[in-house]
């Protein structure tokens, strides 16, 4: 990229085409009353571009199993979305009056590298959404492992690309980068360069709200769902180890113990695996049964409260240490990485994962033959409803923004709100038509047994083919539930599963997606370090032995003095501002 005087000049660019753009993003205003009527401003009630009119292929596209080169090209080469049904509640929106874009421009991302992807800029969807928009892309991803250092020296050069994913690693966040100069305030143009992510995030109040800062301003592009997604993680038991010891999937917290016990005599030698790279000591599956949930929560009475600081933490903790003792847990729970993990699932050792069923239905069902059931989470006394503070809000996948330093902020806007029109929708849930999916008789994208996703080439395993041949977490319409291979997959029972808890536990104790100020962030995170750190620390070693239950009263203690109640009115100030958008 140019130099600072560049940036500069950039600047004063998009000053001269935004008109107030620069004074915006210098604005720290964070009070709603102040700002601008939002059905005037941020919230426009401008009406979209008008869509471009195709010819109605799909005649020919909709229930071909068969489709001919001609056809698989008419698809996947030109904009024409005719075929595709409207699947939702809310249309997909299908504005394409920029592409192919008026000019020859190369756009630099920084984006997180995948281990799955060793050349990002050869993915398939992305050379794809290259050729229908006209707008080339150089990917910058930095050694896998090495993200957060490549982003920090990023920042701090001065020299930044044109769209940065996951803009929120900025210290203090996303308005912080705004407020620093580093990425652009993207409110007043969003109508004009963005139509069609405009129309789906208007189109549904969850989506506006968890997409707009408090203050009413939009400063990036948002993963978000037609529909909140199915929760993705809990307790996983091998139906043989139900067979063998002839018990029913548990419930409580008492039947738990009956359950692992039994598991223990009958063979398991460490029923639980207990340990995540989710989160280590805590998951909000155990805990949750206390009230211990894993960080902030919501109470009875809607006010933000912290789960290790619960009055039955101890409780918790002595039944933990107790289990422990037992050897119901993996001996190395506190460290066993993922593939630890996995070695110990599919031997004769473990009984119960805490895990993904997408995850595990690779790795026991599919390649290992071992059936499994979900269990809700456990509850405490019979009776009580299992809860979660786990709740999607519409919001999924990666964020993104444009910086102060785009050579051309309209082309970028452009290329990124691709992804939220109908055609965008289809390419980067389910890939290339033909190869990839096909279109069912309704006008639904699937993916055929002989797909490249489950009959790869090259003979790769699914949990790499579903970032190969299609994008699976982008700032895009995400369509999880009918989309991941792992759960649409010809006998998969994981979505189920996912259904199953979601459908069945409570989740008024989950916190909404808030944001803090730019004041607020940077202390939030100190505060939060801080805290985890020391949880961290003192549960490990409570649970492990190393520490007595009554070692809880001094972290509670610590805690306290740490900032803790500061901590949560930062929090508490933030959802009531949450709540007001």
């Amino acid at each position: 990229m140019g130099t600072m005087k560049k940036r500069l000049l950039n600047l004063l660019l998009v000053s001269v085409l935004t008109g107030s753009a620069l004074s915006a993003c210098s604005n720290n205003n964070n009070d709603p009353k102040e700002s601008a009527d939002p059905a005037a401003t941020t919230e426009s009630s401008q009406a979209p571009a008008e869509t471009t009119a195709f010819s109605d292929i799909s005649p020919t596209i909709r229930g071909n199993k068969t489709p001919t080169q001609e056809q698989m090209d008419e698809v996947n080469n030109t904009l024409n979305d005719t075929y595709l049904g409207d699947l939702y509640d809310e249309k997909i929106p299908s504005h394409y009056e920029a592409y192919p874009y008026k000019k020859d421009v190369t756009l630099d991302v920084w984006l997180p590298a995948d281990s799955n992807i060793p050349e990002m800029n050869n993915q398939v969807v992305q050379k794809q959404v290259e050729k229908l928009t006209g707008i080339k892309v150089n990917f910058i991803t930095p050694p896998v492992g090495q993200e957060a250092d490549a982003f920090t020296l990023m920042m701090s050069s001065g020299e930044l690309p044109d769209i940065v994913i996951e803009p929120e690693r900025y210290s203090g966040g996303l308005e912080a980068g705004v407020k620093d100069g580093a990425y652009l305030d993207l409110t007043d143009l969003m109508e004009k360069n963005a139509p069609n992510y405009s129309e789906w995030r208007n189109s549904d109040e969850t989506r506006r709200k968890t997409t707009v800062t408090d203050s009413g301003k939009l400063l990036g592009f948002y993963g978000i769902a037609p529909y909140s997604e199915w929760m993705w993680f809990g307790m996983l038991i091998k139906k043989e180890a139900l067979e063998k010891t002839g018990l029913e999937v548990p419930n409580t917290i008492d039947e738990w113990h009956a359950f692992l016990t039994k598991a223990k005599e009958v063979g398991y030698s460490e029923p639980l695996n207990y340990g995540s790279t989710y989160g280590q000591i805590f998951t909000g599956i155990i805990n949750g049964a206390y009230g211990v949930w894993d960080w902030t929560f919501m109470d009875a009475d809607g006010k933000v409260q912290w789960g290790p600081a619960q009055s039955k933490a101890k409780e918790y903790l002595a039944t933990m240490q107790q289990w422990n003792k037992e050897g119901l847990l993996n001996r190395d729970w506190a460290t066993a990485d993922f593939n630890q993990r996995m070695a110990s699932a599919i031997s004769n050792k473990t009984a119960v994962m805490m895990d993904s069923p997408d995850t595990m239905w690779s790795y026991w069902k599919q390649q290992n033959n071992i059936d499994f059931v979900g269990a809700l989470n456990p509850v405490l006394n019979a009776g009580d409803k299992a809860a979660t503070t786990y709740k999607n809000f519409k919001r999924t996948g990666r964020s993104a923004a444009v910086t102060t330093q785009a050579d051309d902020v309209e082309a970028a806007m452009a290329w990124l709100d691709f992804a939220y029109s109908k055609k965008g929708w289809e390419i980067l849930n389910y890939g290339e038509y033909g190869k990839v999916h096909l279109v069912d008789e309704t006008g639904k994208p699937y993916f055929q047994p002989e797909s490249y996703i489950y009959k790869d080439p090259d003979g790769q395993p699914v949990a790499t083919t579903l970032v190969k041949y299609r994008m699976h977490s982008w700032p895009d319409i995400r369509d999880e539930h009918n989309s991941n291979p792992l759960i649409v997959a010809e006998g998969s029972y994981s979505g189920d599963i996912r259904k199953y808890w979601t459908e069945n536990m409570d989740t008024s104790v989950a916190m909404p997606p808030v944001t803090f100020t730019t004041e607020e962030a940077s202390r939030e995170a100190e505060l939060g370090n801080q805290l985890s750190t020391l949880r961290g620390e003192y549960f490990a070693k409570i649970i492990s032995g190393k520490l007595p239950v009554d070692a809880y009263d001094k972290f509670l203690s610590e805690a306290k003095k740490m900032g803790l109640e500061e901590f949560l009115s930062i929090h508490q100030a933030a959802l009531d501002r949450y709540n007001g958008r």
